[in-house]
C-alpha cells in the first residue's frame, strides 16, 4: 500500500475533530441522543484551550442566578449583546444564544458529570445599558480527576504559568484571596497551608495535582461524560484533510498512532480544531500589532494552528477576518526558562491591584488598567498605532510588589532576585533610573507617577476613572480604602515588568448558520459540515462583554449543533439566508 493510501477505515454517524469545550460538548450532546460519535484530537492530551482556561461561562438567566433569587431578564441580556456587539449585532444567533444557554446548562448538569457553581463577577461593562453586576457567570465545579482512571495522564494539564508548583487556583476571587491574605490571616494561613499539602501529597502519588479548578476542570468533567458514553477520544491523531463525495462532507484522512486511516461519517464531520491562534500567517493579516511588525504572544496550545479553517476553504467554506478585534485580547509577559524558552503569563489579576499602574514607551498611562484583559489589550494596540512594537510596562514600588506580586512573581515571602537577574523583572532605586534600565522615557515616568499621586491619595484616579465599576473593583484589594483600584507609588526601589499583546483564542473565524453547518460566501451550506468552538466565528462580534463570553456560548452551540445532527432541531436551519452566526456589520 502506498503511502498516500489509508491504512484502514473506520465509519460513525459523526465525526468530531478536537477535543476541546466544542468537540466534547457536541460529541456528548450526539451521543446522549443515540448517534454513534467518534473524536480525534491532534494534541497527546484532550482538553484543548479549554483546559487552559478560566472555566467560567457567561449565560444570562441561568439556573444558578435563577435560584439564588438574582433578578435578570432576557430583555435586559438582549440590550447589553446589541450595544456589546454594535454593528455585528446578529439577532437570530444572539436569540439562540440567550434562550437556549440555561437549557444547555440544565442538560448537562443533569445528564452528564459536567457540574457548575455560581461566581460573583459582574459584566466587564456593567454601567452599559443591560449590563449586571452579578449572575450571568458560572464557574466548572472543581473536579478530582481520578475520576476518569489512567485517561488521567491524558488530561491537558494547567497552563504551567499560573500554577503554584503545578497547584491550580480557583477563579473565583474568595479562593485567591486567602492566598494574598496568607501571611496577614491566620484563616487565610490554615487555608493555604491545607491546600499545599495536599498538593505535596498528589505529587508524590501522582506526579501531578489531582484536585483540578477552573477550565481543567471543565475539559476533565466533558470528558469523563463522553467516556463515559463510550464515546473514543482519539489522541495524537491530527486530520489531515476532508473527503468529498458528490459536493458532501463524508468524512477525513486521520493520522494516528497507527498510520494514516479514512474515518467516515454518515451525518457530518464537526470541526472544532480550536481557532487559528497559532497560524502564523492568518495572524499576520487579522492582528493590526503584527500588521506593523509587533510582536504577539499567546498562552493558548500551540496545536491551535487553524486546521479547521483551513479544511473548511478547502470545502468551499469562508473564513473572513472582519471584526475590530479578531482576538479575545490578553496582556501576556514572556517568562524566561532555564532551557532559554518562554512561557507566556497571562495577566488577570495584577492589573486591578492599587498601586500598579501601565505606561507606554513614553513613560504616559494610557488607559484604565482595571479593565478587562481584553479592554487593556484592545488599549494597547491602539496606543501603539504609530509604533513597531505594542507593548506596555507594569510600574510599582516595593511595598506593591511584597504584597500584591507582578506577573510571574509572587508576592512576599516569596524572592524577587531571579527575576531581575533573568531579566523577566526590572529594578531601579529611583523612577529615573527604573526608566532607564527598562528603557523607558525617565521624564515621562516621573511626571506620571507624580500626576497619578495627586489623586491617588484621596483614592481618585481623575484621567481614567479606575476603580468606577463593580467590574474594575472585583478583582482588585477589598480590604484597601477608599478605591480599592487605587493606592499612591510610594518609595523605591521600583519594578517594571513589560507586557505584550496576547490572546485567549480567536473570535473570527468559519462562518456558519444557528445548527453549525458551514456556509459559504453566498450563505448556502456545505453539506455535511459543521464548526463548533473557536474555528466557528463568535456570536460575540469581536467584543467581550463578561466573564465565560467564550465558553458560554461554545457549550451552547455545541449543544445545539450536537441536537441538530441528531434531528431534534430542523428549525435552525430555517431562513439560511439570514440566520448565520457571523451577520455582515450593519
Amino acid at each position: 500500500m502506498s503511502q498516500a493510501e489509508p491504512t484502514s477505515f473506520a465509519e460513525c454517524d459523526v465525526l468530531v475533530i478536537g477535543a476541546g469545550a466544542g468537540g466534547l460538548s457536541t460529541a456528548i450532546t450526539a451521543k446522549h441522543h443515540g448517534l454513534d460519535v467518534v473524536v480525534v484530537e491532534k494534541a497527546d492530551t484532550f482538553g484543548g484551550t479549554t483546559a487552559f482556561s478560566g472555566g467560567v461561562l457567561w449565560i444570562p438567566g441561568n439556573p444558578h442566578a435563577r435560584k439564588a433569587g438574582i433578578q435578570d431578564s432576557r430583555e435586559a441580556a438582549m440590550r447589553y449583546m446589541r450595544a456589546e456587539t454594535g454593528a455585528f449585532f446578529d439577532q437570530p444567533a444572539v436569540e439562540a444564544f440567550i434562550d437556549r444557554g440555561p437549557e444547555m446548562v440544565a442538560f448537562f448538569e443533569r445528564e452528564t458529570s459536567v457540574k457548575f457553581v455560581p461566581t460573583l463577577y459582574p459584566d466587564y461593562h456593567p454601567d452599559v445599558d443591560g449590563g449586571v453586576d452579578i449572575g450571568r457567570s458560572i464557574l466548572a465545579a472543581p473536579y478530582d480527576i481520578r475520576g476518569l482512571g489512567h485517561d488521567m495522564a491524558r488530561l491537558r494539564p494547567p497552563l504551567q504559568t499560573i500554577t503554584f508548583i503545578g497547584m491550580m487556583f480557583n477563579s473565583s476571587n474568595a479562593d485567591l484571596k486567602h492566598f494574598f491574605n496568607a501571611t496577614k490571616s491566620f484563616k487565610s494561613a490554615m487555608y493555604v497551608c491545607k491546600r499545599l499539602l495536599n498538593h505535596v501529597k498528589e505529587l508524590v502519588l501522582y506526579r501531578r495535582g489531582v484536585q483540578v479548578t477552573s477550565g481543567n476542570a471543565l475539559a476533565a468533567r466533558l470528558a469523563k461524560s463522553a467516556l463515559d458514553l463510550n464515546i473514543p477520544i482519539h489522541t495524537s491523531t491530527p486530520a489531515s484533510g476532508l473527503i468529498v463525495e458528490q459536493g458532501r462532507v463524508v468524512g477525513a484522512r486521520v493520522a494516528g498512532p497507527q498510520g494514516e486511516r479514512v474515518i467516515r461519517a454518515r451525518k457530518g464531520v464537526v470541526l472544532a480544531a480550536g481557532g487559528f491562534a497559532h497560524d502564523k500567517a492568518r495572524i499576520e493579516r487579522a492582528y493590526p500589532h503584527l500588521r506593523r511588525g509587533g510582536e504577539h504572544f499567546s498562552p493558548v496550545p500551540a496545536e491551535n494552528t487553524g486546521d479547521g479553517a483551513r479544511m473548511a476553504e478547502q470545502v468551499g467554506g469562508t473564513v473572513p477576518i472582519r471584526f475590530t478585534s479578531a482576538a479575545a485580547w490578553m496582556p501576556t509577559s514572556k517568562v524566561p526558562r532555564k532551557d532559554g524558552s518562554f512561557g507566556a503569563f497571562p495577566h488577570l489579576l495584577d492589573r486591578y491591584k492599587p498601586g500598579i499602574i501601565g505606561v507606554l514607551r513614553n513613560g504616559r498611562r494610557f488607559t484604565n488598567e482595571s479593565n478587562s484583559y481584553h479592554d487593556v489589550g484592545a488599549a494597547m494596540i491602539e496606543a501603539c498605532r504609530d509604533q513597531r512594537e505594542t507593548a506596555m510596562w507594569l510600574v510599582c514600588d516595593q511595598a506593591t510588589i511584597g504584597k500584591y506580586g507582578l506577573g510571574y512573581a509572587k508576592p512576599a515571602p516569596m524572592p524577587l532576585g531571579g527575576f531581575v537577574r533573568n531579566g523577566y523583572l526590572v529594578k531601579g532605586r529611583t523612577l529615573a533610573e527604573l526608566a532607564r534600565n527598562a528603557g523607558l522615557d525617565p521624564v515621562g515616568l516621573e511626571e506620571t507617577v507624580r500626576q497619578y499621586n495627586e489623586g491617588a491619595v484621596r483614592g481618585e484616579d481623575p484621567a481614567f476613572g479606575r476603580g468606577r465599576t463593580s467590574f474594575n473593583r472585583y478583582l482588585a484589594d477589598p480590604e484597601h480604602k477608599p478605591n480599592p483600584c487605587v493606592a499612591p507609588i510610594g518609595d523605591g526601589p521600583y519594578y517594571a515588568l513589560k507586557l505584550l499583546v496576547g490572546d485567549l483564542g480567536s473570535f473570527d473565524g468559519i462562518t456558519t448558520d444557528l445548527a453549525g453547518r458551514v456556509t459559504g460566501p453566498h450563505g448556502a451550506p456545505v453539506p455535511g459540515l459543521f464548526a463548533v468552538g473557536n474555528d466557528r466565528a463568535s456570536v460575540m462580534g469581536g467584543n467581550y462583554p463578561g466573564a465565560g463570553i467564550t465558553l458560554g456560548p461554545i457549550l451552547t452551540f455545541g449543544y445545539l449543533t450536537g441536537r441538530y445532527l441528531a434531528g431534534l432541531e430542523p428549525m435552525l436551519a430555517q431562513d439560511q439566508a439570514s440566520r448565520t452566526t457571523t451577520a455582515e456589520p450593519a
